[in-house]
């Protein structure tokens, strides 16, 4: 079976540590979608490294890491980060597989992307930058480049095409972008990868479920961000519910087992885009301070406020969460109150439905209050130990959502982690 670990917010929840911590479980993690605007933060032997192509179980040394097709690879940043990584784990190159099916972000990808972001004004949606959206576009239009093409003869003439395809596009816009100062670097590293483990990933994956091995699909960004379901326009490129894992990975639903989700004890969100929870004041302030709300791969300032259990119990639904994971419960140490949304007041009505036009409507949160509590939940190391306050507000989520908690994040730490089930 195929396990899923997903994210249920916008991102940033934590699933690096999470899938370090599961990998142990695992012979195999597979990213099924996004690109390099995911950051997955992991600590290893108190050094912080954050991943952004390479599946989160690369430093564990019995675990194979499978980039699938449904991930877009910047091959710049794929070779600097396998550069990061060799010294830390010198063995990863023989544990690391790319599917033949995943396309590439070409330099006029980037270029695109911010001339496109920069043409929109006031109505950014928040890209990274990165080139994600444009090679998404190539390859839901059928023009994309694949890492298979890159072992063709043909790839050369392939990769003018598509750029003389890009360059008519750009010439409609104002922006002036220094695109050829990024190509050296993009074929001295399409000249790396094509020294890498370049597969037919669906087979080998279907072999390895043969073979009994026990695999984990590590999804990027968070489920408010999926393309079709998510706060659109507002959202990402690919599909990050764990419908995508099918599609992402070449394998059958009936394959998919249990659907890790992850959400902080509070929400964040980067970029523009609707948040009906944020908080513009002190406290909001205080959990960006509390909780160093800053993204792994911008450095932006993420958006702050209380947890959103009406977006969070529409994100279990959509993805099937049997395993629910609450991150950054230490965060909340200090805050008195603590209140997560219940409910929405959409043009005056009540409902805990999340709306189509989320980004359009008047919504006013309604808010259900808990106490503080009366020790920090870092200092825990079993449930029981957490102090009883933090206990009701678990337990008022687990029935609000109809998902169990699994484990609960109360530090940074690798064995900050505690298990509940």
């Amino acid at each position: 079976m195929i396990d899923v670990l997903l994210g249920l917010q916008w991102g940033d929840e934590g699933k690096g540590k999470i899938v370090d911590f599961l990998a142990s479980q695992y012979d195999v993690i597979a990213r099924f979608q996004g690109g390099p605007n995911a950051g997955h933060t992991l600590y290893v032997d108190g050094k912080k490294v954050v991943l952004h192509t390479i599946p989160s179980g690369v430093f564990h040394t019995h675990c194979t890491n499978l980039i699938g097709n449904g991930v877009v690879i910047d091959p710049v940043t794929l070779k600097k980060e396998i550069e990061t990584i060799l010294p830390l784990q010198p063995d990863m190159l023989g544990r690391l597989y790319i599917s033949q099916r995943a396309h590439l972000i070409l330099p006029t990808h980037r270029a695109l992307d911010a001339a496109s972001e920069a043409a929109k004004g006031s109505e950014k949606i928040g890209s990274t930058l990165k080139g994600i959206g444009p090679a998404y576009m190539d390859k839901t239009g059928r023009n994309g480049l694949r890492i298979g093409d890159i072992t063709g003869k043909d790839f050369d003439s392939k990769y003018k095409r598509l750029k003389e395809k890009h360059l008519e596009l750009l010439r409609q816009y104002d922006q002036q972008i220094d695109w050829e100062q990024w190509e050296p670097a993009f074929f001295e590293a399409i000249a790396y990868i094509r020294t890498l483990k370049i597969i037919n990933a669906e087979y080998w994956l279907e072999n390895q479920l043969v073979e009994g091995k026990k695999v984990l699909a590590e999804g990027a960004q968070g489920s408010m961000l999926d393309i079709d379901f998510g706060t659109y326009p507002f959202v990402t490129s690919s599909n990050t519910i764990s419908a995508g894992v099918c599609s992402g990975l070449g394998v059958a639903p009936s394959r998919v087992g249990e659907v890790y989700g992850i959400t902080k004890a509070y929400c964040t969100r980067v970029g523009s885009g609707p948040f009906p929870t944020e908080l513009e004041d002190e406290t909001g302030e205080a959990l960006r301070k509390a909780g160093n709300e800053f993204g792994a791969t911008t450095g932006r300032p993420r958006r702050c406020g209380w947890i959103d259990l009406v977006a969070l119990r529409y994100a279990v639904m959509l993805s099937g969460v049997t395993k629910l994971i609450i991150t950054k419960a230490d965060v909340l140490d200090g805050f008195d109150p603590v209140k997560a949304a219940v409910a929405y007041l959409v043009d005056g009505r009540e409902t805990k439905e999340l709306p189509y036009d989320i980004c359009d409507a008047d919504i006013v949160p309604v808010y259900e209050t808990f106490a503080g509590w009366d020790k920090p939940v870092s200092v825990c190391s079993t449930y029981e130990e957490l102090p009883q306050a933090f206990r009701d507000f678990c337990h008022f989520t687990e029935q609000y959502l109809g998902a169990k908690i699994a484990y609960i994040s109360n530090g940074t730490g690798r064995d900050q982690l505690l298990n509940i089930s």
